[in-house]
């Protein structure tokens, strides 16, 4: 099989799995979850479903007990919708995403920062040499005159 079948595949699994999780996963303990991407290997068994939870902690481990729990239904009925010889095994894994978006937020902050006060320490600076150190056509006409 080739890599733009699989990938074409992952992203149909993608749109399935958020759709069952959406309406036919009735679990309580299953939170506000957002499928974000998926992945399957060449051979077209094994499929990676990464999603986020929106919440705490709690939420989030609520979440994973919840789909542990509906990975079978979800098998069946992805391998189902896509016609496949053999259904692709689910694994769901909890997407960083969020986190790391925060972490580079808050170093661009830094970044904004310290450029700021570069900005101010070089608003009244003055250059050490010549306010322009570079020879200019012009200049070199002046000199043989």
């Amino acid at each position: 099989m080739g890599e733009a079948r699989a990938k074409q595949l992952a992203d149909r699994i993608q749109v399935l799995v958020a759709e069952l999780l959406e309406r036919r996963v009735k679990d309580p303990r299953l939170g506000f979850v957002t499928v974000t991407d998926a992945r399957l290997t060449g051979d077209l068994r094994e499929a990676s479903v990464f999603y986020t939870v929106y919440g705490d902690e709690q939420s989030r481990a609520s979440t994973a007990a919840a789909l542990e729990s509906a990975k079978g239904l979800i098998r069946s009925e992805v391998g189902k919708a896509l016609g496949l010889r053999h259904a692709p095994s689910v694994a769901f894994f909890l997407d960083a995403v969020p986190e790391n978006a925060g972490q580079i937020e808050e170093l661009l902050a830094k970044a904004r920062e310290a450029d700021a006060e570069v900005a101010k320490s070089a608003a009244g600076a003055k250059p050490a040499g010549d306010a322009d150190p570079y020879k200019r056509k012009d200049d070199d006409e002046d000199d043989e005159d």
